[in-house]
């Protein structure tokens, strides 16, 4: 096959280096940095993506991506009943990557049981509107459809489940803190008692926070009428489009508060987001510390390889297949780097937590025994990671290269 001169001699260049091993040494662990920082790039990526997938489904599977509302009259602590919600609900539908509307109410509450009290988050829902809840999906014991056949039946998380000790057919009461009722015995918080009829598990700090009940048993115990619907919560194609579609339910809907999922968790997110870049920054000075070895190593090869550049160019060569040569030579160390590194970092990542559990590490702890790493290996990173660390070594050959470019061969064969 024929191949360019400079070509040709940059390839035979980075693979004779027999006489300068302090050379090859330097050669070797760049090779194995860019190795290294590749393979880890990709994998701890993978897991990030994981994690935040993870969070996605658990905590925005449950927590509404948009919430609507009637806007509060003068007394901040009423919540005005939304009666038209079908109405609002079916336009809403209409609107681009808006997957579904459930209505529901909720209000701050104490939850009591024969060992514990706690505070939670009451969301009174209709249980048909909700098949494709996630906690539909993870349901541990019972199912959502009991909240439509028991009266005052209520559905609480495993964690929360777990510190109240209840399970099904225990009874717990609902307290209402901000709601008093006048008694001979003096005014005393509206209060309920509830049959338990399902547990769930999101695996998520939901578990430990709220219940939910039926719309139509919150709304008596709310003292409301009808099914005391006062928020309709909207679900997205993706949870990232929240701010896009408020902006246009606010137009469209000005007499409404509308409030997106960054209200409440957002700042769990943009956590996630800056550890996820900070370990972008770490993992690629790696990368960078092997493409200074490149440097180094290539700057050796141009020092010790004076005598043959000028040969070199006495035969015709100009500068720029001289630069082209140590361009080629520096790029192919750099390349075998990036090809061992993605394949090592495709197949560790594939493979994580079979190696994990084969050498007995639980990265997620004690508490999650059992459970596996998520992970989301996505081919456009393997190919961003790929292309940046092969341009990293590309940028690592230009001084070097360029060094040797400007080698005067009358002035190197004076001496020869």
């Amino acid at each position: 096959m024929f191949l360019p001169a400079s070509f040709f001699i940059g390839l035979r260049y980075s693979r004779s280096q027999r006489n300068s091993g302090f050379v090859s040494f330097i050669t070797f662990f760049s090779i194995a940095g860019i190795v290294l920082g590749v393979a880890s790039l990709i994998t701890v990526v993978s897991v990030m993506n994981g994690f935040e997938g993870e969070l996605k489904k658990r905590i925005l599977g449950i927590v509404p991506h948009v919430v609507l509302h009637s806007k509060s009259p003068e007394d901040k602590s009423a919540r005005p009943l939304f009666n038209n919600w079908q109405e609002v609900g079916n336009e809403i539908l209409k609107y681009p990557h808006v997957k579904q509307v459930t209505p529901f109410l909720q209000s701050e509450a104490l939850i009591q049981s024969n060992k514990s009290l706690q505070g939670v988050l009451i969301v009174g829902f209709i249980p048909d509107y909700e098949k494709h809840n996630i906690i539909n999906s993870n349901m541990v014991l019972g199912d959502l459809k009991s909240l439509d056949n028991v009266p005052y039946s209520v559905i609480l998380g495993k964690s929360l489940a777990y510190k109240l000790d209840v399970t099904l057919g225990d009874t717990i009461r609902l307290v209402l803190p901000n709601k008093t009722l006048f008694t001979p015995m003096g005014r005393i918080p509206v209060q309920r008692t509830f049959t338990v009829t399902g547990i769930f598990n999101v695996g998520s700090e939901v578990d430990a926070s709220m219940v939910y009940i039926h719309s139509k048993y919150g709304a008596k115990l709310l003292k409301q009428k009808g099914d005391g619907i006062s928020h309709l919560r909207v679900y997205l194609d993706d949870a990232f489009n929240a701010e896009l579609i408020s902006n246009q339910l606010q137009k469209d809907f000005p007499n409404l508060n509308i409030v997106t999922w960054n209200d409440s968790q957002g700042a769990l997110f943009s956590a996630v987001k800056m550890e996820k870049n900070m370990m972008w920054l770490m993992l690629s000075l790696i990368v960078a510390v092997a493409a200074f070895n490149i440097v180094s190593a290539l700057v050796m090869v141009v020092i010790d390889k004076q005598g043959e550049i000028g040969i070199l160019q006495t035969l015709g060569m100009n500068r720029k297949n001289i630069l082209n040569i140590f361009i080629v030579q520096g790029v192919s160390n750099g390349l075998w780097g990036v090809v061992i590194g993605t394949l090592a970092g495709v197949l560790i990542t594939l493979n994580l937590n079979s190696i994990l559990s084969s050498i007995g590490i639980s990265v997620l702890g004690p508490a999650f025994a059992g459970q596996n790493l998520p992970i989301d290996l996505k081919i456009v990173h393997v190919v961003f990671i790929a292309f940046c660390a092969l341009f990293t070594s590309f940028l690592a050959t230009l001084y070097p290269a360029y060094m040797a470019s400007k080698t005067l061969p009358a002035e190197v064969l004076r001496n020869e």
